[in-house]
């Protein structure tokens, strides 16, 4: 074979690729799958529906601001996603056609198809344009069910999947929402809930968010009940649709007059309103309720509506106070007056003492107060003679937090505590008219005294500064020298310790703390085990200094069991709850045993 055939040959083999590419790429027809049954209809412009199941009423339903309602056979809120799934399907749906010839082969096709008296019959319009569809029998195996569109020659035959998404009866299409709109999506709510019809008016601060009452009387809100019940409130739906009669007796059902009434809004504009009644003689677990501006009588479950149950006082802020700002300062007046001042980003001191005050302690001193809570609200209109009746026209204690430190006018909150009773203390806040009691238990908690503040370190030395350990226990007394990192050793004829256990508990000994101080200058310690025969302690610094501490009895705490300790501390005798985990080591390694001379 010559050059000149072999580039022949060549030729044609690139214009045979070239036109496979074209062809597969360009030329080769599309296989065509059944058409939709449907081919205009786009699910988002149809404006209504209708469907006339054989037999029952029928089912109409209108788009409308957006949303759906139903028309026939009764004026109800429809569910939108019911009504949207049938669409999607139809739009979806793509049958068999039977072909001219097919259909020859049936001579009484209306009737065979079931077309003559069809299942059930769709009206679908979208603006000007409409369809309307018969639904006919289902095919011999039970799978395919036969369709016909009116103004289209012909028979289709298609999957019956979509059927499930056909309503049979009015109150599948009925939306079973109590309320639609979210808890933001209010501002004002107004209920009454009680035989003697006292209306209470929440309404939600532009501002901050927070609820107030406004009658029946201005108070501060529960936030977190009114929140809680917005939200079951929300998840609330129908059990039951009851009847749509018009002039039903409502008086049978709790509803007239109602048992609870639920207004809700924004703005000038009711978003949403509910009627309770009572409940079915069988179910306790139910209520009726009825929706504002519809006729329809229903049941749901009591329990989504509990929470707006009750008199006005519990839908009352329970907090003592609300802290509106960092606190940045605390006064306390009364038997021990004392200010704490804040410095820097988190230090605190006590105003006229050399120590400082503990930080930790103070945050939690404020958490204390800010989770105060109401144990009950004993008066609403306070009079002078009331003041001096709670015991509140001259305090037993003040507190005072304000959020500019050294500023008189920047005050977050004054709580003033008056007499006390058998379980409770009578307490009132600046700015507020009413009286309201705590219990003892939580007034007791409350810090009183300034040193209940005090810095827990106790003191802070380095373990290779530590010369010697004096102990004295029982009337004896044990030396242990520091001879260097992790040595140490006793006098000749005393006990055999052990380096490394001596090492770690000096080494957690260097920056004592408290856990919580007792109180200073306490007298009869003997009465909390402190004598001249307790366990007693010294740190004898190579520069000369000595830090002693003093061991007690164990104490009952409720994080646990604890034991009594006491130091002196700027000439002052302070007694204080030792580390419990520290005091083991002790117990161990620095204790003198019963052998020892």
């Amino acid at each position: 074979m010559n050059s000149k055939t072999t580039g022949v040959w060549f030729v044609i083999a690139a214009a045979l690729l070239a036109f496979i590419f074209v062809f597969e790429h360009y030329l080769r027809p599309v296989m065509a799958g059944p058409a939709p049954l449907l081919p205009n209809l786009r699910p988002a412009a149809v404006t209504s529906v209708q469907v006339f199941p054989s037999g029952a009423q029928e089912i109409s339903a209108s788009r409308t601001n957006g949303g759906w309602d139903l028309t026939r056979p009764v004026s109800y809120p429809a569910q939108a996603a019911a009504i949207e799934a049938l669409l999607d399907a139809l739009q979806k749906l793509a049958p068999a056609k039977f072909s001219a010839a097919e259909l020859r082969e049936h001579t009484n096709s209306e009737t065979e198809f079931g077309f003559e008296n069809p299942q059930a019959r769709f009206v679908i319009a979208a603006g000007d344009q409409s369809w309307q569809l018969n639904l006919g029998k289902m095919t011999a195996p039970g799978d395919q069910v036969y369709l016909q569109v009116t103004g289209v020659d012909g028979a289709f035959v298609a999957d019956a999947g979509w059927l499930k998404f056909l309503p049979r009866s009015a109150d599948e299409w009925r939306d079973t929402a109590l309320v639609h709109a979210g808890q933001s999506d209010f501002d004002w709510i107004v209920l009454t809930n009680n035989a003697k019809g006292i209306a209470i008016e929440l309404r939600r601060d532009p501002t901050n968010h927070l609820w107030h009452m406004i009658r029946p009387l201005p108070a501060r809100a529960d936030a977190d009940r009114i929140t809680g019940a917005l939200q079951r409130l929300a998840s609330a739906s129908v059990t039951r649709f009851i009847t749509d009669d018009p002039k039903a007796d409502l008086a049978a059902f709790g509803l007239q007059p109602a048992d609870l009434d639920l207004w809700l809004g924004s703005g000038t504009n009711l978003v949403a309103a509910i009627h309770v009644g009572n409940s079915p003689t069988n179910d306790p677990t139910q209520v009726y309720a009825k929706r504002e501006g519809w006729n329809t009588v229903l049941t749901t479950a009591g329990e989504s509506l509990a929470p707006w149950r009750g008199a006005p006082n519990d839908f009352r802020d329970s907090r003592l106070f609300e802290l509106t700002a960092p606190v940045a300062e605390i006064e306390v007046r009364g038997q021990n007056n004392f200010i704490l001042r804040q410095q820097g980003t988190n230090d605190w001191k006590i105003v006229g003492e050399k120590y400082a005050a503990d930080a930790d302690t103070v945050q939690l001193f404020i958490k204390t107060l800010a989770s105060l809570r109401i144990a009950e609200f004993v008066k609403t209109v306070v009079t002078a003679p009331d003041l001096s009746a709670y015991g509140l026209a001259a305090p037993q204690r003040e507190i005072i937090l304000r959020s500019k430190a050294g500023d008189t006018n920047a005050v977050i909150t004054q709580l003033s505590f008056g007499a006390a009773q058998t379980n409770e203390v009578f307490v009132r806040c600046g700015g507020e008219d009413f009286i309201y009691a705590v219990t003892t238990r939580d007034f007791n908690r409350l810090p009183e005294a300034d040193w209940e503040f005090r810095d827990l370190r106790i003191w802070d030395f380095k373990t290779a500064d530590v010369a010697q350990i004096m102990i004295h226990q029982d009337g004896k007394t044990l030396q242990i020298a520091h001879n260097g990192t992790g040595k140490w050793s006793l006098a000749a004829g005393q006990a055999i310790i052990e380096d490394k256990y001596i090492e770690q508990t000096v080494q957690m000994f260097h920056d004592l703390a408290a856990v919580g101080w007792v109180g200073p200058n306490l007298t009869g310690l003997e009465q909390y085990g402190f004598g001249t025969n307790s366990l007693q302690i010294t740190f004898e610094l190579k520069n000369g200094e000595k830090d002693t501490v003093d061991f007690g009895v164990g104490v009952v705490l409720p994080q646990g069991q604890s034991t009594m300790a006491a130091v002196t501390l700027d000439v002052e005798r302070c007694a204080f709850l030792f580390p419990p985990a520290l005091y083991q080591l002790v117990s161990s390694y620095l204790t003198i045993p019963a052998n020892v001379p």
